[in-house]
């Protein structure tokens, strides 16, 4: 892909990034969101990352071969980025699978890459209730409707996918995680993160809920989704 391409930030090996694999990590540059408690704000504002090229991560895949298993790509919102198919077109012809984390803002691009079998894992931010959408994403009169199609497609897909929401004892309230789950109604996996200030946040004075309260949430939404899990505590 030569130079064209730049990459922000790498992860070599992950563990956790991955569900049940062992994988390297790709960080892109620019989002449309603006999440106070988006934990990677210089990606978001773009200053102060990283520039690798496309094909210095490929050259490292080529010699990681039987030591990972996959790539995640995420942001930012990658979404956003031209060349996005090119690149995983060229990861998924190493042999490597590919799991993109999205805002699920770009319905048109998400069900794009699943339909061509360039995505073999897709995990999709709730940012919150549909009503608080625009204030939690920090975007004025935000469209949801692109939010729901990528919801909707995922939903009725045959691709392995999550949903997640950091939680944000300043933004979700245990309604709001109710409200969630029965519009994500029907998904095999939904998982409440807590949040966990990164020092690099685009807002101050946020706070994780406890540990009880996140369990309470986890319980209103169990009965709308066959996996409901917890991380971050």
């Amino acid at each position: 892909m030569g130079e064209d391409f730049v990459i922000n930030g790498f992860q070599k090996m992950t563990l956790l990034d991955y569900p049940e694999k062992v994988a390297c990590t790709v960080f892109l540059a620019g989002c449309n969101f603006r999440c106070p408690f988006c934990h990677n704000a210089s990606l978001v504002l773009g200053s102060g990352y990283e520039r690798h090229t496309a094909d210095e991560i490929l050259s490292y895949l080529k010699g990681r071969k039987g030591l990972i298993d996959g790539v995640c790509i995420t942001g930012g919102e990658p979404l956003l980025r031209s060349g996005i198919e090119e690149f995983i077109g060229n990861i998924k012809e190493l042999g490597f699978s590919v799991k993109l984390d999205t805002n699920g803002s770009r319905p048109d691009k998400l069900m794009h890459l699943v339909n061509c079998n360039l995505i073999d894992y897709v995990a999709m931010d709730i940012k919150n209730s549909l009503e608080k959408y625009s204030t939690t994403s920090g975007v004025d009169n935000l469209d949801i409707s692109t939010i729901e199609e990528s919801i909707d497609f995922l939903i009725g897909s045959t691709i392995d996918f999550e949903f997640r929401t950091t939680v944000v004892k300043e933004l979700h309230t245990e309604e709001d995680i109710l409200k969630i789950a029965e519009r994500i109604k029907g998904a095999k996996k939904y998982y409440l993160q807590s949040f966990v200030d990164s020092g690099d946040l685009l807002s101050q004075n946020l706070h994780a809920h406890t540990k009880e309260t996140l369990e309470k949430m986890r319980d209103l939404a169990l009965p709308y989704i066959e996996t409901v899990g917890i991380r971050g505590i």
